[in-house]
């Protein structure tokens, strides 16, 4: 067997161990560098440790510390009920609401699950006690953190980007952002017509506020997360300026998110003492694991003999959809920012051809690993199952089954049509 095929079989080990065993696949894909590098391929630890994506590893880190601050003083909750405000209470309007919500916050540097996290419990507080269905608050949530999640600055667009510029294929910032924004914000526009969203027309809160909101607090908490305090305005003048040094200056992420974080630090310290260790650690070993064993394919050839083996099937649009396919059936079960970083490297002798637009095939891969996230064993997923109160848990995570499986059988092959068939970039 060669040391390429090798190479390959030991990756796919690592995506079923993951999956599996329930283990970071980042620390998988360290160890499983190690092995297939000193054992395989005959590198040193120097050349094992030349894929490690020092850049990225300090994108994950800045944005995520920057974003733990905003959550723990009370940022993102005065967010969640600004917006409430902003459309009056009409009942019609809180799912897209939310969907906004989670799209801003990925957008702006959140990972994806944190997003999720810290909207979920929400929204589907909101469906409980107002009849909405509990699948189509959950889908907006999920399909709003994906739909900001390939924003220039954010962690999914700030790890394709990456790929693509130290792969040196032609890439498109834009196009990828605003590819998974369409594709999302069409399918939960979908989900919102089928699932009942039109009927909540005509009913807001207020004059459905039940007894359960009374007497219990809940009016003082609604209260302090309304008020804008100085370390919140602090907190949203630094997201503010990360988006200005980011877009306009055209200065690094990672590094400048750090800055905005260790400032708001200094001057609010307790709020921001416990932030470092909700930075997304599992997310950062899981990037850094899976682009070091990346780094040990590209090293020993593998890289382009997989590229190849692609090619020689011969039909480029054929080879073009089977890849947006692998993306979105593996990541339904395993994780998406693991997918992206390793199938994306994978395909670049293929995108070499030039038969391919790569514009287009990234961004095709790109909405395929992460729309199907609405999966219950994906993280979004199971956090909306695990969120939802007052539901037949059973049926619920049929439903999201059903609904996951849905999405990996169409979008891959629609997004295949729109992005790759044209021939974009």
């Amino acid at each position: 067997m060669s040391a390429e095929l090798i190479s390959i079989l030991v990756l796919v080990v690592v995506f079923v161990i993951a999956t599996t065993r329930s283990i970071n696949m980042g620390a998988l894909a360290f160890a499983a560098a190690f092995g297939v590098g000193e054992l395989v391929a005959d590198l040193d630890a120097d050349g094992i440790f030349a894929g490690f994506p020092g850049d990225l590893f300090v994108v994950l880190v800045g944005v995520t510390y920057l974003f733990a601050i905003a959550r723990a003083n009370g940022t993102t909750d005065w967010l969640v009920h600004a917006a409430i405000r902003l459309v009056r209470g009409r009942i019609v309007l809180i799912p897209w609401v939310m969907f906004a919500i989670t799209g801003a916050l990925t957008a702006i540097g959140a990972v994806s699950p944190a997003a999720v996290a810290i909207v979920a419990p929400i929204a589907l507080s909101f469906a409980a006690r107002y009849g909405i269905s509990p699948l189509l608050m959950g889908a907006l949530v999920v399909h709003g953190a994906q739909a900001g999640g390939f924003s220039p600055i954010s962690i999914y667009g700030s790890i394709v980007n990456g790929v693509v510029e130290r792969e040196n294929l032609p890439g498109n910032e834009l196009v990828l952002f605003f590819a998974s924004l369409v594709v999302n914000l069409i399918i939960a526009a979908i989900v919102f017509v089928l699932f009942g969203g039109l009927k909540l027309k005509g009913r807001d809160l207020d004059s459905e506020v039940d007894g359960r909101t009374k007497g219990n607090g809940a009016g003082e908490l609604a209260a302090d997360a309304a008020n804008l305090t100085p370390a919140r305005t602090a907190t949203l003048t630094a997201l503010a300026a990360l988006v200005v040094a980011v877009l306009v200056f055209d200065l690094d992420a990672g590094l400048s998110a750090i800055t905005l974080a260790v400032i708001l630090s200094a001057f609010w310290p307790d709020a921001s003492r416990k932030a470092v260790g909700e930075v997304a650690w599992p997310t950062v070993l899981l990037i850094c694991g899976v682009l070091t064993y990346v780094g040990v394919l590209e090293e020993m050839g593998t890289i382009e003999y997989a590229g190849n083996a692609v090619g020689d099937i011969g039909v480029p649009l054929l080879a073009a959809v089977l890849l947006c396919y692998i993306a979105a059936i593996i990541s339904a079960f395993a994780s998406s920012v693991g997918i992206m970083g390793a199938l994306i490297p994978l395909a670049v002798p293929f995108l070499a051809q030039g038969e391919i637009g790569a514009v287009g095939m990234i961004a095709a891969l790109a909405v395929s690993a992460t729309v199907v996230d609405v999966s219950p064993f994906s993280t979004n997923g199971a956090l909306v199952l695990a969120a939802a109160p007052d539901v037949d848990r059973e049926r619920f995570f049929r439903q999201l089954m059903v609904y996951g499986g849905i999405v990996v059988a169409a979008v891959p092959a629609a997004v295949w049509l729109v992005m790759v068939v044209p021939g974009f970039g």
